[in-house]
């Protein structure tokens, strides 16, 4: 026999639950708030004690509602952070199991997807997916198995709210560790948003790749165009977002085509630039946005992202000595459409010049000395300082390093001769590396 406390908790149990069966919306609404206020933080045996061990009866009303009413996109929220309630409460594995069971993450990912529904409500559902996610690695699979990478992923490069963004940004990392069966998926769906048009999401999608990256271990030789087009952005953030990753990258299978198409940008398509020249002509107002072109924003990026490499690797630099990177760093120091390129150019350029005296040779052989002397003086500036003639000469330059260091590669002292001299370690371990080199292919 009950006793008479237990009847009584149960009879209030059941007045709740004929409350809540015969409410309207509105009354639900008020439910549903004071629900919130009263239960936040409760443990799974404290939500039990609380509905007299029949929690789990408000719960399937919770979702049922949730199931009935998503679609009109109406009153979510406070819907939502009760089911979350139940989610979150430690030691409250059947609630979770119970909201499955209904399909609760079809029902979650749904809603990010429908127009009609508020962003705060979306964001909503991406806090019960995380909830749902860092419960263990089987509710992971579940969520991807549910085709949620391809949902979520789409739902970060339309959302308009930051803060929702990087609800997301957490949810794809939780997403991507300890999910050995889908973490590639989810790596191909980071990939995929690099192309979209939202900054924040670019920027957010690089930070986790660089996480999945590393967990994964191998490269998708997709990511190379898809990261080299990232630099065209007109957003600093998400440029140098874009940088950290190809420093990354260039420890993979990548590392070539990564190099050589960085390389390539230094020079664009004559095709692209002419167009502009096209529209300049027949509209006046292109000339306003000619200086942020796509191809001169990725010109001006990488070039400064070769510097970065460079300064990091000597090994890399005379890497890209071998692509020619000289002369395609001087005819960016003559685009007089853009003088982020040219600044940017000069300076990486400089430091080539100080590191590889063959560099310097060629380089004050092909600008002549006036125009070298200048470069001399100070890199940064020397666009301010050059006339049409002079920017015409690096434009136009033949500087072929590369064919320089073909024929030094059969004699030591030769190639010593490019190189900085024995003050820096980095530099002397280098040296030996590649003395090593040239004694074995004698052999």
């Amino acid at each position: 026999m009950t006793s008479i406390k237990e009847q009584a908790a149960i009879s209030r149990l059941l007045s709740f639950l004929q409350e809540w069966d015969n409410a309207g919306k509105g009354l639900r609404t008020q439910i549903l708030t004071k629900f919130i206020e009263a239960n936040e933080g409760k443990t799974g045996p404290e939500l039990e004690l609380e509905f007299s061990q029949g929690a789990s009866l408000f719960l399937i009303r919770l979702t049922t509602w949730l199931r009935i009413t998503y679609m009109t996109g109406l009153d979510l929220e406070k819907l939502l952070r009760s089911i979350g309630i139940f989610l979150s409460a430690v030691s409250s594995n059947r609630y979770l199991i119970e909201f499955l069971e209904i399909g609760g993450v079809l029902t979650l990912l749904e809603i990010l997807g429908l127009e009609k529904i508020k962003e705060e409500d979306k964001k909503e559902s991406i806090k019960l997916l995380q909830i749902i996610a860092n419960t263990g690695r089987k509710y992971k699979e579940l969520i991807c198995e549910s085709y949620g990478v391809r949902a979520i992923a789409e739902f970060l490069a339309k959302s308009k709210s930051e803060e929702t963004q990087e609800e997301v940004q957490i949810l794809l990392d939780a997403l991507v560790h300890g999910n050995p069966k889908y973490q590639n998926q989810v790596y191909k769906g980071l990939i995929a948003l690099l192309p979209c048009g939202s900054p924040k999401a670019q920027q957010l999608a690089m930070q986790t790749l660089r996480t999945a990256q590393a967990i994964i271990g191998a490269t998708h030789p997709s990511i190379v165009d898809c990261v080299l087009k990232v630099l065209g952005t007109m957003h600093l953030e998400v440029q140098y977002e874009a940088i950290e990753l190809i420093k990354d990258l260039i420890h993979y299978d990548v590392r070539l085509p990564l190099l050589r198409g960085l390389v390539a940008l230094l020079i664009p398509p004559v095709k692209e630039t002419s167009k502009l020249q096209a529209k300049i002509f027949t509209d006046s107002s292109v000339l306003q946005i000619a200086t942020q072109l796509p191809v001169f924003l990725q010109q001006a990026a990488a070039a400064k992202t070769i510097g970065i490499l460079a300064r990091g690797d000597l090994k890399l630099a005379e890497e890209l000595l071998h692509m020619r990177v000289v002369h395609s760093l001087m005819t960016a120091m003559g685009n007089t459409d853009h003088s982020n390129s040219q600044r940017l150019a000069s300076l990486t350029l400089e430091y080539f010049v100080q590191l590889f005296p063959l560099v310097e040779e060629h380089v004050r052989k092909a600008m002549g000395e006036e125009l070298y002397q200048l470069f001399l003086s100070n890199a940064e500036i020397l666009y301010t300082k050059i006339d049409s003639i002079q920017a015409d000469i690096l434009a136009v330059n033949k500087v072929n390093v590369t064919k320089a260091l073909h024929l030094c590669e059969g004699t030591t002292a030769s190639c010593l001769n490019f190189c900085m001299g024995p003050g820096d370690l980095n530099d002397v371990e280098y040296v030996t590396h590649f003395e090593k080199l040239n004694s074995e292919s004698k052999e």
